[in-house]
């Protein structure tokens, strides 16, 4: 008989770093001195397990820890190296780091990235909205759009982390329009508000590959989360294949095990043609953008919930349960 599943606490992280000192303190990331309070409080409250004790956990090959916690980093930013690294060091903890490799590889700006940096300049989120719908209406034809209020009825309401108008302009850029549309108005607007050469601002975003190569010889796991970062469950099966395909050569370039290989599905997207293009290529498990405590059983391996570091208490003294998150966790986080 199966053993009952326990309870695992996975966080997920993106841009950390200090805020203020940075060109775009307006990002929405974790300040490094709140970073380094989260290490704290999970140091006191859990046991920090690796990706691999995780995995060998799922398989049956060994036990995790009481209250066990997993720190997860997406999207393979600089910030993880310059600042993440040492501060996991110190403290003798292991990250499980989720680049691109279109970004690691071919120094790309990820779309979501472009969006992120023009929220985060000085551009008024209503402006941004006038210039989205604009190009709409003279376009509607051209790419068979609908009436602008069917988009503001489906996108434009807001979430915990962001207010309505904001939620609008995110879901527009990355889903809900058409792509070549979708595109040009990415890269309209970045070029505009934040930088004009997408290769010196990926150089400054991202770690290198040698980067995540000296993470993972530190101890430190690489994993998949894709070659383009798009939402796979929006794709054809095909495209989905070539995707996770293409991201293999990123993780053959760190040294990442082929018998640990972990998957982190963009924008938390997937159907079951993601599952088994990902379970055909020897992953072990996947992580979604769900909010909730996971469990770690072989049925849920490829659909892992995740905690949001905002979800964590900033003045607990105790660890999160089921309660504490739900009232924290009134809306899907619609994160990268």
């Amino acid at each position: 008989m199966d053993k009952p599943a326990g309870n695992l606490t996975i966080v997920m992280y993106h841009y950390v770093r200090p805020l203020k000192r940075t060109r775009f303190p307006r990002i929405k990331g974790l300040d490094l001195d709140l970073f380094e309070e989260q290490l704290g409080y999970l140091s006191r409250h859990y046991s920090f397990v690796t990706m691999e004790q995780l995995i060998d956990a799922i398989d049956g090959a060994d036990e995790l820890p009481p209250r066990p916690a997993l720190l997860t980093f997406d999207d393979g930013y600089l910030d993880h190296y310059t600042y993440v690294l040492p501060k996991l060091m110190e403290r003798k903890i292991q990250g499980s780091f989720f680049p691109p490799s279109c970004s690691a590889i071919d120094r790309r700006v990820l779309d979501v990235n472009k969006i992120h940096f023009i929220l985060a300049s000085n551009v008024d989120p209503d402006d941004l909205v006038a210039t989205i719908e604009t190009a709409c209406r003279e376009r509607a034809a051209e790419f068979g759009l609908e009436p602008l209020a069917h988009y503001r009825e489906k996108y434009m309401v807001g979430n915990f982390l962001d207010p309505a108008n904001v939620d609008y302009i995110k879901l527009m850029l990355q889903h809900a329009l058409p792509s070549v549309l979708r595109g040009e108005l990415i890269e309209q607007l970045f070029r505009r508000h934040v930088a004009a050469d997408e290769a010196t601002f990926a150089g400054e975003l991202y770690a290198t590959v040698e980067q995540l190569r000296l993470m993972r010889s530190c101890g430190m796991h690489i994993g998949s989360h894709g070659s383009l970062h798009q939402w796979l469950g929006h794709l054809p099966r095909e495209e989905q294949e070539a995707d996770i395909e293409a991201s293999l050569g990123l993780l053959d370039a760190v040294g990442a095990a082929p018998g640990y290989r972990s998957m982190c599905y963009p924008y938390g997207s997937y159907n079951a043609d993601t599952v088994n293009a990902i379970a055909s290529r020897g992953f072990k498990l996947a992580l979604t953008t769900e909010v909730a405590l996971s469990e770690t059983s072989a049925a849920a391996r490829f659909r892992l919930p995740r905690l949001d570091t905002n979800h964590l208490p900033k003045d607990a003294a105790a660890p999160i349960n089921e309660w504490t998150l739900a009232a924290g966790a009134d809306a899907a986080v619609k994160a990268s």
